[in-house]
């Protein structure tokens, strides 16, 4: 894990997203950037819960952990599905030894060169949220510390995504959490047109939004709307 004043650094950073209207879709990727950086992953990804209640991918780090986890999604067993259903972390799980716990799972992750998964809840006052899954390459163990670390950053991202609103709010919480995945369905539709009109692969795209975002002062989902929509030209989202 880093050390302590890049810990603090990036608790700052994830509790400076708690105001009104933050960028959802930024906020997500950018706690799951952070938690492969402290945890030492190789990657991550995160879910949250519809308003069925059925878990949607909402972000990942890599294209590979984002094929993994919907594919955990579509089968319906892994960590992530675990941990959202008892809202209890799941983690240290060497993936070589759970095929008989989650048998599809286990040989999707391996096709993807996962050795070990771990998923930590978002949750808050007993009320799950969401999960979020981090992958390693080799069958890497998290210590004690480490999943506290990353617990807390799951739990400032569930404030985060009720921006501090009471749970008793049902009809508010769940119209924050479906225009949290309105929002990402949009960024991923933008990041397709973006790709092709600019002839980058998807990651590169979505790099370009954020980064165009962040320079305007503005959200990555006003500059995906505005890539679907054809108002912002490519060429505008290569840094001066």
């Amino acid at each position: 894990m880093s050390g302590p004043q890049r810990l603090a650094e990036v608790f700052v950073e994830l509790a400076d997203t708690l105001v009104d209207e933050f960028d959802v879709v930024d906020f997500l990727q950018v706690l799951t950037e952070r938690a492969v950086e402290l945890l030492g992953a190789d990657a991550a990804g995160l879910m949250l819960a519809d308003q069925r209640g059925g878990l949607r991918l909402m972000t990942s780090t890599t294209q590979r952990a984002g094929s993994l986890e919907a594919f955990e999604i579509q089968s319906s067993e892994g960590p992530c599905m675990d941990c959202f259903a008892t809202g209890a972390p799941v983690v240290n799980v060497d993936l070589a030894g759970a095929g008989e716990r989650w048998p599809a799972f286990t040989a999707a992750a391996a096709e993807q060169g996962y050795g070990a998964a771990h998923a930590l809840p978002l949750r808050l006052r007993g009320h799950v949220v969401g999960a979020m899954n981090l992958f390693t390459d080799a069958a890497v163990r998290l210590g004690e510390e480490d999943v506290a670390v990353g617990q807390s950053m799951a739990d400032i991202a569930t404030i985060g995504l009720l921006q501090q609103r009471s749970l008793r709010e049902q009809t508010v919480l769940s119209e924050q959490l479906q225009g949290a995945l309105t929002s990402r369905v949009l960024v991923e539709q933008a990041k397709g047109v973006l790709a092709e009109r600019a002839g980058v692969d998807v990651g590169e795209a979505f790099a370009l939004m954020r980064s165009h975002a962040r320079r305007r002062g503005t959200t990555l989902t006003s500059i995906a709307t505005a890539v679907v929509e054809g108002s912002l030209d490519a060429r505008e989202l290569a840094p001066s």
